[in-house]
């Protein structure tokens, strides 16, 4: 059968592969559309399996905000090149838009959607595996129901934030939303922080002060001093406003007679361990190899 042109279009566009896997595909089935369509999804199942053991610590944060949820995910891939692909944003905003309206429990639950192609996320994410040639994995996502206002920020598609707040302006949430993506605060107060976490902190301080040689009363304000610091750098309401840090974050919100309920930080490949190429060790080990 001669594989036309026009045959090979509607392929691709069912599938978004590439022409000449379109064509390949076809010309293995005799032209049958629905077949090579099956053969280019069975191709891009083998795909994902054969990248499964990659590491994929690159990749993009999106938002999704309605009136009363507002939701935030990572996609990850391996390279930045693919990050930045069209095609790997588009899949990302859609994951961002499957959460706001399902609110899956997990991710696992979040893949199984059905979509209305009838095939599920995870089926798309393998689809696009096929075509991009990478691995995508759809790693977390958190949501957040909306007590307040929302506020969000994404620095780059590298770091996304969301921030609930009660009072200001929309200029205030924009500020909140930038300076948590800079100064990365985990708790919002430190009346949030756990009593073990304080006295573990404590503790340390305490040793480390005790080497100094101070007497012990000295010892005693230098820790809380410290451990004061301490609360101020990983609060949000201790932090120094990264626009003036004149000022901190707390007074910010005082002035503006606003409060934050709750806020979300994401980061791209936060906590995955990246395999760190060496070019050169390598074609070493290679010579080693065959000599």
């Amino acid at each position: 059968m001669t594989i036309t042109a026009s045959l090979v279009k509607e392929l691709r566009d069912r599938t978004g592969a590439g022409m000449m896997e379109c064509k390949k595909a076809l010309v293995e089935v005799d032209g049958d559309l629905d077949a090579a369509q099956e053969l280019l999804r069975k191709i891009g199942q083998a795909s994902a399996s054969k990248r499964a053991g990659r590491i994929a610590a690159e990749g993009q944060i999106s938002v999704a905000t309605s009136d009363t949820t507002a939701v935030i995910v990572e996609v990850n891939c391996e390279t930045d090149f693919v990050a930045k692909d069209e095609n790997f944003g588009a899949f990302a905003s859609y994951v961002a838009d499957l959460v706001l309206q399902h609110s899956p429990a997990d991710v696992d639950a979040l893949l199984a959607l059905q979509l209305p192609t009838g095939e599920s996320l995870d089926d798309a994410r393998t689809a696009l595996v096929a075509k991009i040639g990478e691995k995508i994995e759809v790693r977390r996502f958190e949501v957040m129901r909306v007590r307040g206002d929302i506020g969000s920020y994404l620095h780059g598609a590298k770091i996304g934030v969301l921030v609930d707040v009660h009072g200001g302006d929309e200029d205030l949430r924009k500020d909140l939303a930038m300076h948590i993506a800079a100064s990365a605060p985990t708790r919002i107060s430190a009346d949030d922080v756990a009593v073990d976490e304080v006295e573990k902190e404590r503790k340390f301080l305490a040793e480390q002060a005790a080497q100094e040689g101070k007497p012990p009363e000295i010892v005693a304000k230098m820790v809380e001093g410290r451990l004061r610091k301490y609360l101020n750098e990983i609060t949000l309401l201790g932090q120094s406003f990264v626009k003036d840090p004149d000022i901190k974050v707390g007074k910010l919100l005082q002035q503006a007679d606003a409060s934050v309920h709750s806020f979300v930080r994401l980061e791209v490949g936060e906590g995955i361990e990246k395999k760190v190429e060496n070019f050169a060790e390598e074609v070493q080990a290679q010579v080693n190899a065959q000599s």
